[in-house]
């Protein structure tokens, strides 16, 4: 049976909110306790941030990917010319190969590809050359390396490359992202095929170097089931809240509308959200897969993360409007704007109640009901891990045997994320000096 979005939007907060009602009515005695020990409004936003807000997040998740249904497109067909932007900043390492990614596509339309080298001490220039050397002579393949005097940035690389981009649809690859095939069509036809008002498409990042390290295997799991899935389901509502950088495609007047990417470290965010706020839509490609290089220490991944958070700060100071002006996507939005309380509740109120819960055995905070949302979790992303390894099988692709990335996925990754987001937030409400945070 066809549900239009709107009712589909609707029937995910009757279930979000029935489940918010329920974990009331049972949290009571929890609450009571609370208020015994801190006061009654404490009380109510310290449930309110453990497990009201994250539980109707999750019921809100699990009943869109109940009612999602992606449209198919036809890849036999002829795909209009693109310019590919490639930002790169002592990447010898993995240019060449995400270059040689990029010429195997065997995409059927023209494809310009500009390498912006913003300042590289090493050879990416020469590496980029040399990969060049494979699509030489081929009428639908045209590159060029443009050279930045100094180190200037992702966004005012992509800036200069696209000032000389010669086609209509943009395409933002990183320099360390290795794309699968097919890839850049499936990506490609999101946009043209999508809704006249279609600004961006987000194509589907994974994690390429997972079994480096036990970090890059829980971000395997927060890349496969965390990101995806939620862009997903806000791409359900027209409105995925990042096309990140890594890989996304872009029509070029929309970009030029917005202003082009700004100096931020979250650019890619905050352009996303430019688009929203002038009432385009952002999509997202779940077949279109791309693997990316993640963190694999814990520095790296805390840089990585605050810079993350930070930005998140950085589009809702340029763009406040997308919190208050009604759109199918609002409830994400809104779910952002509380992301600094629910980390601040996490550090400060659940973790100690954690230790407490263990070391002394004080209940008020970490009990029986906080033990009652370990089931939901499990549920959840059980319901996301069978939903997208059924994406994976339909395109060749399999899920890696990472069971301890799971388990500790599941049970600790937000422990070791939320200092380095809720820093983020901080940096940017206090306006601290800008530090992009390389790996």
């Amino acid at each position: 049976m066809y549900i239009p979005v709107k009712g589909k939007l609707v029937i995910s907060q009757i279930m979000a909110t029935t489940w918010v009602f329920f974990s009331i009515y049972v949290a009571q005695p929890w609450i009571r306790d609370l208020a015994n020990t801190f006061s009654l409004a404490a009380a109510w936003l310290i449930v309110a941030g453990i497990a009201l807000i994250p539980g109707w997040a999750n019921a809100f998740l699990v009943a869109g990917l109940t009612l999602d249904h992606r449209p198919r497109f036809d890849l036999d067909r002829s795909l209009p010319p693109v310019t590919i932007l490639i930002a790169a900043y002592n990447e010898e390492k993995c240019i060449g190969e995400t270059l040689a990614s990029i010429f195997e596509q065997h995409y059927s339309g023209e494809m310009e590809v500009i390498v912006i080298d913003d300042g590289s001490v090493d050879s990416t220039a020469s590496v980029a050359r040399e990969a060049f050397v494979c699509c030489a002579g081929d009428e639908n393949c045209r590159h060029k390396i443009l050279s930045m005097p100094a180190n200037s940035g992702k966004s005012n690389a992509l800036n200069r490359g696209l000032k000389e981009a010669a086609h209509d649809i943009i395409i933002t690859i990183d320099a360390d992202t290795y794309l699968y095939p097919e890839s850049l069509a499936r990506l490609v036809i999101n946009l043209v095929e999508g809704p006249g008002n279609t600004a961006a498409i987000a194509g589907t990042v994974l994690v390429r170097n997972s079994r480096e390290s036990l970090l890059a295997r829980l971000q395997e799991w927060d890349y496969f089931l965390g990101i995806s899935v939620v862009k997903r389901i806000q791409s359900l509502y027209q409105g995925t809240l990042v096309a990140q950088g890594a890989f996304s495609t872009y029509r070029k007047e929309a970009i030029l509308e917005a202003g082009g990417w700004s100096n931020r470290v979250g650019e890619d965010i905050v352009l996303t959200w430019a688009f929203l706020e002038r009432g385009y839509r952002v999509g997202y490609a779940e077949n279109a897969f791309a693997f990316t290089n993640v963190p694999e220490t814990y520095a790296q991944f805390f840089r990585q993360r605050r810079r993350w958070a930070r930005g998140l700060i950085e589009a809702f100071k340029c763009h406040p409007r997308v919190l208050v002006r009604p759109r199918l996507v609002s409830p994400f939005v809104l779910f952002n704007f509380l992301f600094p309380y629910l980390d601040l509740v996490f550090l400060t109120v659940f973790v100690p109640g954690i230790l407490a819960a263990v070391f002394f055995q004080y209940y008020a905070v970490v009990g029986l009901m906080t033990l009652l949302l370990l089931p939901l979790m499990l549920m959840v992303n059980i319901i996301m891990f069978y939903n997208q390894r059924r994406i994976f099988r339909r395109h060749g692709l399999r899920v890696r045997k990472n069971l301890m990335g799971a388990v500790f996925y599941m049970l600790t990754f937000q422990l070791i994320m939320a200092p380095a987001s809720f820093l983020g937030y901080m940096s940017e409400f206090l306006n601290l000096k800008r530090s992009w945070g390389r790996r």
